[in-house]
C-alpha cells in the first residue's frame, strides 16, 4: 500500500515538473513574439524622421518625395516688411542683407514663412492661370507643380527659405541674383534650385529662392557644385 502511494506521489511530482517546463516554454515563446512585434525598435522610429534631420534642423530635406512632419513647429521673427522667417536664421539673413546693401544693392525678402493653407492657395492660383490659357486640368496641375510646391513639400513652410527680389529702383534683378550666387554661401544660404539640377530637385531654376543650411554645409555645397539632395547623400 505504501509502495503504491509513493509511486503515485512520484507520478504526480513528475507530471507537475513536466507541466512547469511546458508552461515556461510557452511563456518564452510568447515573450519573444511580444518583443519582436510590439516593442518599437530604433529602426522603426528612424523611418519616421524626415531625411537629413539627423544632420541637424538646418539640413532637413523637403521636396516632392519628402514631406514636412505633421508635428513640425517653428519660432518666427517678423521682418520690417511683414514677412516672417525662422528666428534661428534671422541673424545671418540680416548680416547678408547688410553686406549686400553696403555694396550698393537694393534687395528685399519677397516671401518667407508660409502656412500650408497659403501654399495651397498659391498652387490653386497657378493651376487656374494655366487653365485660363486653355490647358486641361491635368495639364494645368502638372505645369503648376513645376512652379509651386505641393503643400507639405514647400521649404517656405519650414521658415528657413526665402525668396529674395531686387528693389529695381536701386538694382537690377541680374545684379542681385549674381551677387547672391557668389556670396550667399558665406552666410549659410544656398540657391536651392539651380538650373543644372532640375532633374534632381524636380524644380525649375529659381535664382531668387535661397535656403539656409548653415555656413559649413553651404561652403561645401558651393565649392563642390552640389544641390541639397546630393549633399545629404554624400553624408551617408
Amino acid at each position: 500500500m505504501k509502495r503504491h502511494l509513493r509511486r503515485k506521489v512520484k507520478h504526480i511530482v513528475i507530471t507537475v515538473i513536466l507541466l512547469v517546463i511546458a508552461l515556461s516554454g510557452i511563456f518564452l515563446i510568447n515573450k519573444d513574439i511580444f518583443e519582436n512585434h510590439f516593442i518599437a525598435k530604433p529602426s522603426d522610429s528612424i523611418t519616421r524622421h524626415p531625411v537629413g534631420e539627423d544632420n541637424g534642423w538646418n539640413l532637413i530635406l523637403v521636396n516632392r518625395d519628402n514631406y514636412i512632419p505633421d508635428d513640425y513647429e517653428v519660432e518666427l521673427t517678423k521682418l520690417s516688411n511683414g514677412q516672417k522667417v525662422d528666428s534661428r536664421i534671422y541673424p545671418k539673413l540680416q548680416e547678408m542683407f547688410d553686406e549686400a546693401r553696403r555694396e550698393g544693392l537694393g534687395l528685399f525678402v519677397a516671401a518667407g514663412y508660409r502656412t500650408r493653407e497659403k501654399q495651397q492657395e498659391l498652387l490653386d492660383e497657378k493651376i487656374r492661370e494655366y487653365e485660363n490659357e486653355g490647358k486641361t486640368k491635368k495639364e494645368a496641375e502638372k505645369l503648376a507643380k513645376e512652379w509651386v510646391a505641393v503643400p507639405g513639400t514647400s521649404e517656405h513652410q519650414l521658415g528657413i527659405a526665402v525668396d529674395i527680389n531686387a528693389d529695381t529702383k536701386i538694382s537690377t534683378r541680374d545684379e542681385v541674383y549674381s551677387w547672391l550666387s557668389k556670396n550667399a554661401y558665406k552666410y549659410g544660404f544656398i540657391q536651392r534650385y539651380p538650373s543644372d539640377k532640375k532633374d534632381i530637385t524636380g524644380v525649375i531654376n529659381e535664382p531668387w529662392h535661397y535656403r539656409y543650411v548653415g555656413e559649413k554645409a553651404a561652403g561645401e555645397m558651393y565649392s563642390r557644385g552640389m544641390c541639397l539632395e546630393e549633399y545629404i547623400m554624400s553624408l551617408k
